[in-house]
């Protein structure tokens, strides 16, 4: 099939660093693999950074003048078999599959859309009403969380099928994997970017986590770099001399060998929508200690690849990371779980295989749709 692959959110082939953009990525490349021809949508970045009724207004005139010209543009070459549309929400709607899709009478297939109910009045009521008319307009929807799928359920109904795709990892090559050396001192790692906001509260939460472990022989790297860093850095001050080293933003691959010189990858992930540095670690086989917020418990395997506090329980994850720096059995354990998990549970082939039955699914609810009388046929 020909499949049209909008992203409202992030232009996904752009060279911001996201993990969106990431999953953008990996999941155009599974479609591919599946022998599917993918073309990116020739739109720009459709989020909104205010509530404005001007700004959703000049949007709006954007994503018209756009129909338009995509529907003369494949009028005279032929329209694509599937509309695909990644990460839409009320801050970056769909603004063009839905009218897209019903013209051209083909599949409506979205994922990781969200709705969001107490943005249903107020301000952004008018931009939550797009949200959800593309939501109804849906032949699949694709979750990759729990958390997301709850948040879907209202949508299920027939002819609209919602289906899990668990987040995957895809690397060019097989990640390094980590050594099982008994090393002393033992060695932490987080991975984030440093800005505003969950990720900020985040580092936050660790340098309190970790000034009630300071009696352990630990040091901790952190790779990643941002407009925060001002404020995030001085939260650390305090630990013993020696403790962390910043290394700044690391290409992926250097990320990669990085993390295969640690013993452990600790991350609050607060309000995570899951973090597909999780897997990349796992992949590394190293375990994983986080809080169990958003979608994080969506990435590990509890108990088997990672250890998951309650969310906000800062003492709590302090007792679980010192639990296993003083366990080297168990660690070694988890690591090696943590490594077969994220290599053959969360693979991109594994992926693929999720998204044909998505396709095929989508297929079968838009024939029905343009059929009425063949309803029974719906999923």
């Amino acid at each position: 099939m020909r499949i049209a692959f909008h992203t409202p959110l992030n232009l996904f082939d752009d060279d911001g660093v996201s993990g969106d953009r990431r999953m953008a990525r990996q999941l155009v490349a599974a479609l591919r693999s599946l022998g599917h021809e993918v073309e990116p949508v020739p739109a720009p970045r459709f989020y909104l950074r205010s509530a404005d009724p001007a700004e959703l207004a000049g949007l709006q005139a954007t994503a018209r003048t756009l129909c338009a010209d995509l529907t003369a543009h494949w009028r005279h070459r032929s329209a694509p078999d599937l509309w695909f549309t990644y990460h839409h929400y009320y801050r970056a709607p769909d603004l063009l599959g839905p009218t897209l899709s019903a013209g051209f009478g083909i599949p409506y297939v979205t994922a990781e859309a969200s709705d969001a109910p107490r943005r249903a009045e107020g301000e952004w009521a008018p931009h939550t009403q797009l949200v959800r008319s593309a939501l109804a307009a849906g032949d699949a929807h694709i979750y990759f969380t729990e958390r997301d799928r709850q948040g879907l359920e209202p949508w299920r109904r027939p002819g609209t099928a919602l289906i899990k795709l668990p987040p995957f990892v895809a690397f060019d090559t097989a990640p390094p994997e980590a050594g099982r050396t008994q090393r002393q001192p033992l060695r932490l790692v987080t991975i984030a970017m440093m800005r505003a906001g969950t990720k900020q509260n985040s580092y936050l939460a660790l340098a309190r986590i970790l000034d009630r472990i300071r009696h352990l022989d630990w040091r901790l790297s952190v790779i990643g770099d941002g407009s925060g860093r001002a404020t995030i850095e001085p939260a650390f001050a305090g630990l013993p001399p020696g403790r962390v080293s910043w290394l700044g933003l690391l290409p992926r691959e250097r990320a990669l060998a990085e993390l295969a010189g640690h013993d452990l990858f600790v991350w609050p992930g607060l309000r995570e929508a899951y973090g597909l540095v999780y897997l990349e670690a796992q992949a590394v086989g190293l375990p994983v200690v986080a809080f169990d917020s958003g979608g994080v418990a969506d990435v590990v395997a509890q108990g088997e690849t990672a250890l998951l506090v309650p969310e906000g329980d800062e003492a709590a994850f302090a007792d679980a990371l010192e639990a296993l720096l003083r366990d080297p059995d168990r660690r070694e354990r988890m690591g090696r779980a943590a490594r077969r998990f994220a290599m053959a549970e969360r693979s991109p082939a594994r992926a693929a295989d999720n998204l044909a039955e998505v396709l095929a699914v989508a297929v079968a609810n838009r024939r029905a749709k343009m059929a009425p009388d063949e309803g029974k046929r719906l999923s």
